[in-house]
């Protein structure tokens, strides 16, 4: 778990809840009177716009805290993307830690602005290997990622289409940066050439539709 959550001294949750893959957790226009914090599985944040699109705008992993946005409804939607287990948190009692939870809301306002950056000036290959980089240092460091999301969530996720994200795993893979032990096991094989297809970006994040 990441040393800021452990750090913070978050009241007792209010309920623990399993949430099958696919199962929603809020929606958009829902009161914003809970927050939740992921023990195992992930989740994934969009929004859906009129035209029927979407734009993933963020996963969260075990350990990871969601669900906070100003104003008293939710703008987005969250869905587990796989069996998720959460702590389920009133967000008055919350409120009051505020000092151990800006911590938390400035971690996740910077990974939401790196990911406007990638979005705007990566290339696929290097919003893919963004990605992968980021969700490895999440996860402690590990080689070894077991993904979750679906590359149409990813494609979504980085503003790729998905043979775009296809071309660029395949592209690391020919070149012995990562190696596919199964559709969704990705192998780190070269973290220093995976770091090094990360563009300038200012630090390993979240990356994104070109192509």
């Amino acid at each position: 778990m990441p040393a800021k959550i452990v750090r913070a001294q978050i009241p007792r949750a209010h309920s623990i809840v399993t949430c099958q893959r696919g199962e929603q957790i809020y929606a958009e226009g829902d009161a914003t009177d809970k927050c939740f914090q992921v023990s195992a599985g992930a989740v994934r944040v969009s929004r859906v716009f009129a035209n029927g699109g979407r734009q993933v705008v963020s996963f969260h992993l075990a350990g990871e805290m969601f669900g906070f946005e100003a104003g008293p409804q939710h703008r987005f939607f969250a869905e587990a993307i796989a069996e998720t287990r959460m702590a389920v948190f009133e967000r008055g009692p919350v409120q009051q830690h505020l000092p151990e939870l800006l911590a938390l809301a400035v971690d996740g306002m910077e990974r939401a602005q790196e990911h406007l950056v990638v979005i705007g000036r990566q290339s696929a290959i290097e919003r893919v290997a963004l990605f992968l980089t980021d969700l490895s240092n999440r996860l402690g460091g590990t080689r070894q990622l077991t993904l979750a999301m679906s590359r149409q969530d990813i494609a979504d996720y980085l503003a790729l289409t998905i043979e775009t994200v296809s071309r660029a795993i395949t592209e690391l893979r020919e070149r012995s940066v990562i190696a596919l032990r199964h559709a969704r096991i990705v192998y780190i094989m070269n973290p220093d050439a995976l770091r090094s297809l990360c563009g300038d970006a200012a630090s390993p994040s979240e990356p994104a539709r070109a192509g």
